[in-house]
């Protein structure tokens, strides 16, 4: 049995999907609120956090640990790099968009935009979004001048940095929150990881009552 418990518009949850999808590893996806603190769900990751993958006889949480596994044990296409040096670049990044970019953006705009309606837990707080307005922006000059220097993210080759940033940038691009036009090099990139196989489930995701923009899905923009 393989099965991903996820949220569609969690960006951890799509990062290990875009990484099960590029190492064509199959699995039942599993939808879960993990606000509602379902027991079953809570057996299976007492954090009551997403995503949360069953395979191997296993039940993994932490889509780093989660992306760490499957990249160890189906080593084809390698997304983590085959030198120290390259590795912990790949590693720094992947985290620099689940921490930094995650508590300084995806908090600010996604979850008090999308997840509180979800919740039904009160309305967006218009300071946070603000903020996260702000700092997106100092985000996608740093992925600028990243992609300026290097073809992918962490240098030559696709890695989890990667998936990582373009789950993050992928959600709140579900709620057009992304300025595509503050950088061509940006937008190339995003195009080219977006035109992947494995990103086609992500650009089919529908939230009901949430229409994404027409060009979400659009391979061109």
């Amino acid at each position: 049995m393989r099965r991903l418990h996820h949220l569609p518009l969690s960006p951890f949850s799509r990062k290990v999907r875009l990484v099960l999808a590029e190492k064509r590893i199959e699995v039942e996806l599993v939808e879960e609120k993990p606000w509602e603190r379902r027991m079953e769900f809570l057996l299976l990751n007492p954090a009551s956090q997403v995503p949360v993958l069953q395979i191997d006889g296993l039940t993994l949480s932490d889509s780093g640990a989660i992306c760490e596994y499957l990249d160890e044990t189906v080593p084809e296409p390698k997304l983590l790099p085959n030198t120290p040096a390259e590795r912990a670049e790949a590693r720094r990044l992947a985290n620099w968009f689940d921490d930094k970019f995650h508590h300084e953006v995806t908090v600010n705009l996604l979850y008090e935009r999308v997840t509180k309606k979800l919740k039904k837990s009160g309305y967006p707080e218009s300071a946070r979004i603000r903020e996260g307005v702000s700092n997106i922006k100092f985000h996608l000059d740093y992925l600028d001048w990243l992609t300026d220097q290097r073809r992918w993210l962490a240098g030559d080759t696709l890695t989890i940095a990667d998936f990582a940033a373009a789950a993050h940038l992928s959600c709140l691009d579900y709620v057009d929150d992304v300025d595509w036009g503050r950088s061509d090099n940006v937008k190339d990139w995003y195009a080219r990881i977006k035109s992947r196989p494995a990103f086609r489930a992500i650009l089919a995701d529908a939230v009901p009552g949430m229409p994404p923009p027409p060009h979400y899905a659009d391979l061109d923009f």
